[in-house]
């Protein structure tokens, strides 16, 4: 086996292991908080035997570490268990919120990397000039403050007063579509993604940002840069073609850490937009005490996380020729 072919089995046996963990802490997290998850749907007065009959479908009336065993087995086959609250597999429940998250996230990190490190290069460039120091001010501004607040702002100025973007959701009320591949592939779904997607991104920005900055500062010391202004060449094709490449590999490491930090994120824009994806179905099965919906987001949500570490080893790798696979 060649060393890539090694190395890319040692990192999916580690992902596999850390999904292992996180589904495990999932599961008695969510089994040992105090209560009966099935109080809040059935009557007070229901007799003993029809509450075990309850129990006893989903699976609550055995010892913990058999509900454990049972859940891993299921898990195996792909079953994440029925939702009590509308006694339906989780895993439909959130499946199709799963790909609304995934669109919403993929592109509000695709447009704070892409903010990130196209500004962050001409920053670097232009450092010491009011513009860059003005712009360093905004861009904390913005970073520090709270992504829904952002989200309020705008959906105030741009989607209630200007009237530019509709003001929630993810399709217009009462469209329908045949098939899924429909739904998310209209200009309707791109106008009412525009707005959520731009309000996390901006606020995600400014880590890379910052980070593509310091790491030009340095690359723009080098002497290939002074060798490169001395053959002539244009200012906007060394500062693009030869300092950023090299100043990416910091940034491409962040992309892992940006995507963990982008779920909280994109949690909250949900809320704010109305958007229909795990955000708001974590909110409110936790809510309703529906710890399989629940568990079920947070496992995809997790397994997601993992593979943009992945993802980031690779892109490092491709971008620094020194890395070596052992």
């Amino acid at each position: 086996m060649s060393g890539f072919g090694k190395y890319m089995l040692k990192r999916l046996l580690n992902m596999l292991f850390s999904l292992f963990v996180l589904i495990t802490l999932l599961f008695f997290m969510f089994r040992l908080i105090p209560g009966d998850p099935l109080s809040m749907y059935i009557d007070v007065d229901i007799s003993i035997e029809a509450k075990e009959m309850l129990m006893k479908q989903f699976g609550l009336d055995k010892p913990l570490f058999e509900q454990y065993i049972a859940y891993m087995k299921n898990l195996a086959q792909g079953n994440f268990g029925l939702s009590f609250q509308y006694n339906k597999p989780a895993l439909e429940i959130v499946g199709d919120r799963f790909w609304s998250t995934c669109i919403l996230m993929v592109t509000s990190l695709g447009i704070a990397f892409f903010i990130g490190i196209i500004a962050g290069t001409v920053l670097a460039w232009m450092r010491g000039t009011r513009f860059e120091v003005s712009s360093i001010t905004a861009v904390l501004f913005i970073r520090c403050a709270p992504v829904f607040w952002i989200g309020m702002i705008f959906v105030m100025v741009f989607a209630f007063k200007l009237q530019w973007f509709p003001l929630g959701g993810m399709n217009t009320p009462g469209t329908h579509f045949e098939h899924t591949w429909q739904k998310y592939f209209n200009t309707d779904f791109l106008y009412h993604l525009f707005l959520p997607a731009i309000t996390c991104g901006i606020n995600m920005a400014a880590t890379p940002l910052l980070v593509m900055r310091a790491s030009m500062l340095e690359v723009i010391k080098e002497d290939f840069i002074e060798l490169a202004t001395a053959r002539g060449l244009s200012k906007a094709r060394v500062m693009f073609k030869h300092a950023m490449r090299n100043a990416l590999l910091p940034v491409a490491t962040l992309f892992a850490v940006e995507a963990g930090l982008a779920v909280g994120g994109v949690v909250l824009i949900e809320t704010v937009f109305r958007w229909p994806g795990m955000g708001r179905e974590i909110v409110l099965a936790i809510g309703a005490r529906d710890y399989p919906v629940a568990q079920t987001a947070f496992v995809l949500i997790g397994a997601m996380v993992i593979l943009f570490n992945l993802l980031a080893d690779m892109i490092y790798a491709y971008l620094d020729p020194r890395v070596t696979y052992n």
